[in-house]
């Protein structure tokens, strides 16, 4: 039996997950999803104060309380800034790290800088609808969620701390030196923002794989997500 803990991106939680949670619980295997601080169902605890550590203390604080070792560490989207300082701390206890159409910063830079326009639009966004300090969320159309899907995922996706995104990461280089460190791309949604790092993995020698859907793999395509996260146990 292999513990997986998945983490989620931006306004979203541990809901996302349910279809692979199952899929892999069938197996056998832990599984474990950690909704984020102020995310879904704790939007109640979204403040100014919620910053980057906050999430990273989130799932840091899981696998230490759990007393996790050897286990697949997964990030999606945002959750790959999350995974990677995660990982970055806690070397010896990740057997596996995904990042999952997901953002793989370098030290010193934030999520933000790898956007078009030093993510403006968002900025913009938290100005106009989040009292300048959080994101309202993009659309499910906006990420390619499947239609069926769509309408779902609206109505589950929460508001977003801005200063999340805007802090510089802090990575010593560890997480590098995961043993087995891979990058699953999304390929159905146009102008990516994830293909930078999808060649990162590649020049890094890292595996990579593709799905053909939207950026939300983990609804559009669990069973296939599911089949390439159980190949790293």
């Amino acid at each position: 039996m292999t513990d997986f803990v998945l983490v989620h991106g931006a306004w979203q939680g541990s809901w996302c997950w349910a279809r692979v949670r199952r899929l892999l619980a069938q197996q056998g295997h832990g599984v474990f999803t950690p909704t984020l601080t102020g995310l879904a169902e704790r939007s109640h605890l979204l403040t100014r104060e919620v910053e980057l550590e906050t999430h990273i203390a989130d799932v840091a604080n899981l696998v230490a309380w759990e007393n996790f070792r050897d286990i697949v560490l997964v990030g999606h989207s945002y959750g790959g800034a999350i995974v990677r300082h995660v990982a970055d701390r806690m070397r010896d206890r990740i057997r596996s790290l995904i990042y999952l159409d997901a953002f793989v910063p370098e030290n010193g830079k934030s999520v933000l800088e790898y956007l078009p326009n030093a993510g403006r639009d968002l900025r913009d966004l938290a100005v106009l609808h989040g009292g300048g300090w959080k994101v309202p969320p993009l659309s499910a159309a906006a990420l390619g969620v499947n239609p069926a899907d769509a309408p779902w995922v609206d109505r589950q996706s929460t508001m977003h701390p801005l200063s999340t995104i805007e802090v510089p990461a802090r990575i010593a280089g560890a997480c590098d030196s995961v043993e087995d460190i891979g990058f699953i791309l999304a390929r159905g949604r146009q102008n990516s923002p994830f293909a930078q790092f999808d060649a990162v993995a590649e020049r890094r020698g890292w595996w990579r794989e593709q799905l053909a859907c939207g950026h939300e793999m983990m609804l559009d395509m669990p069973n296939e997500l599911t089949a390439l996260l159980l190949k790293r146990t």
